[in-house]
């Protein structure tokens, strides 16, 4: 069931029914779809054991994969690092200051005793502050509850969809994939449209585990250290935590995807001539591309790496739906500002 976050598109005032109803059904160890500013989100509370087992069937994901943890923004979102934290470094301290609410995810060391099994059984946790208001007033609504309710201090949310499958961004996507039962919080389209960056700071150093929005020389500036990679890491013979979205299969839509450069593109349909239509295919490309099939579905990429990502897994969806076999992709620019969204494309086409 999908609920409005809001009370109308005109005034973007929250309706406290449907957040009330998100928060009552996370305190009861139900779930919820819930909108982020990265991707839709299926929420339960992260000290409930019981809970995140139901998320972890629902998506049909291994049980020893972690889930990220989504606290509320006040105090800077500390409060809720408190609680889920054994302690936090300073430069951790400083991408937090920079980057929350927002779509950044640190791993930290977990504190005994919490969020178990939404971290995996590993002794650390994922922690973001989403900065979508929706999600943040669900957020706050479970941290100052109803007198004789339980405080909920974060919930685990990995993205609402079938596990290693393309992410969600709408409300209309997380139904689809989950059903109708589930209570769904309409956000509205998810504004970034890829997940969060990922940064281990479990090693006495940043980590970059999963890349997003925020680049590199973002999280180098902020914290004012180098950013290692996890081949950097390995090199020094330490292992990196599991993490959310770092497999190397992931996102990936039920057509097989092919990432190509614009030369290999144009050859392609060039040979296949009027018949590539008829082949099941699909192209995704920034470059303007040349064919004399009138049957061929081409959808033109944005030149912007920041559009690009905001669309990418809607425009794989609509693609599955059409249901084509094949989506030729052109592989988007070796940029900083490009590689959330290669990272996801090299993840579907894996």
């Amino acid at each position: 069931m999908i609920l409005p976050a809001c009370n109308s598109a005109e005034d973007f005032t929250f309706a406290p029914e449907s957040i009330a109803a998100c928060a009552d059904t996370i305190r009861a160890g139900g779930l919820i779809g819930l909108p982020t500013e990265t991707v839709y989100g299926l929420g339960a509370d992260a000290d409930n054991g019981t809970a995140v087992a139901k998320v972890f069937a629902a998506k049909g994901r291994p049980a020893d994969h972690p889930l990220i943890v989504h606290v509320a923004a006040f105090d800077g979102g500390l409060s809720g690092v408190a609680h889920f934290c054994a302690q936090v470094p300073p430069f951790a301290q400083q991408l937090m200051s920079a980057f929350w609410p927002g779509p950044l995810t640190l791993i930290l060391p977990r504190r005994a005793g919490v969020g178990a099994a939404a971290a995996g059984g590993q002794d650390s946790i994922g922690l973001r502050c989403p900065a979508h208001p929706a999600a943040q007033a669900v957020l706050l609504a479970l941290r100052r509850p109803p007198a004789g309710q339980p405080e909920v201090w974060g919930v685990a949310a990995p993205s609402a969809n079938r596990f290693g499958r393309v992410s969600p961004t709408t409300a209309a996507h997380v139904q689809s994939e989950l059903g109708d039962e589930l209570l769904i919080l309409d956000g509205g389209p998810c504004t970034l449209g890829i997940e969060s960056t990922i940064i281990d700071c479990t090693r006495g150093a940043p980590v970059l585990l999963r890349p997003g929005s925020i680049t590199s020389a973002q999280v180098e500036a902020a914290c004012g250290r180098k950013l290692l990679s996890k081949d950097e890491l390995a090199a020094h013979a330490s292992t990196a935590p599991r993490a959310s979205g770092t497999l190397e299969s992931h996102y990936a839509p039920n057509a097989k995807v092919r990432l190509m450069d614009a030369k290999a593109l144009q050859t392609a349909l060039d040979l296949l001539g009027a018949d590539v239509g008829k082949a099941g295919i699909a192209v995704y490309a920034r470059s303007a591309l040349k064919t004399n099939s009138r049957q061929l579905v081409l959808r033109r990429m944005p030149a912007q790496a920041d559009a690009a990502a905001h669309e990418l897994f809607a425009v794989l969806r609509e693609l599955d739906d059409l249901g084509v076999k094949l989506i030729w992709v052109e592989i988007p620019p070796d940029t900083m500002e490009w590689v959330g969204v290669r990272d996801r494309l090299q993840r579907a086409s894996a």
